[in-house]
């Protein structure tokens, strides 16, 4: 049985092409939905204009399945609400030196 906790773990392989921190730390996570053996989640970006943002889709689907044995992972962006740096974990502020 897949879980909403086995998916951001597995997520934390997926890195920001631009910022060395994963997308679960970053906060790009804006919802995750699990039902049976498929995964519904809605990302975000740092910056609208992003140019790596069907690289991260897609990059985070192909995670998904393979980490969590998932049949189908359907990935959406979106750009609202705005992305901002309150998002971020601890630990993410910590690998960019903003503490």
């Amino acid at each position: 049985m897949i879980t909403e906790e086995m998916v951001l773990e597995v997520m934390k392989d997926v890195y920001d092409p631009e910022i060395p921190v994963n997308v679960v730390d970053l906060g790009l996570v804006y919802d995750l939905k699990v039902e049976d053996d498929y995964v519904y989640i809605t990302l975000t970006m740092t910056s609208p204009g992003c140019p790596f943002g069907d690289q991260l889709k897609t990059e985070t689907r192909e995670r998904i399945i393979s980490g969590t044995g998932a049949k189908e992972a359907e990935v959406t962006m979106v750009i609202e609400p705005p992305w901002n740096p309150s998002m971020m974990t601890d630990d993410a502020r910590k690998a960019l030196g903003m503490f």
